[in-house]
C-alpha cells in the first residue's frame, strides 16, 4: 500500500494536471474531447487519492 505522502503527491499533480487539460480544452479547443473524457477521469482519481489518506474513514 503507498504511503500517505505518496498518495497526497500523486494526488495532487493529478488534479493540476487535469485541470490544465480540462481548461485549455474549455478555451482555445486545443485538447480533443476524448482527452478531455481522460482529464476528468483524473480529476476522480485525484480526489480519491487525496481522499483516502490518513488513519480515518475515507471521504
Amino acid at each position: 500500500m503507498a504511503s500517505d505522502q505518496t498518495k497526497l503527491v500523486a494526488g495532487g499533480a493529478l488534479l493540476v494536471l487535469s485541470t490544465i487539460l480540462l481548461i485549455a480544452a474549455g478555451i482555445a479547443d486545443l485538447v480533443p474531447i476524448v482527452l478531455a473524457g481522460i482529464a476528468t477521469a483524473g480529476l476522480a482519481l485525484g480526489s480519491l487519492l487525496i481522499g483516502t489518506t490518513g488513519k480515518g474513514r475515507s471521504v
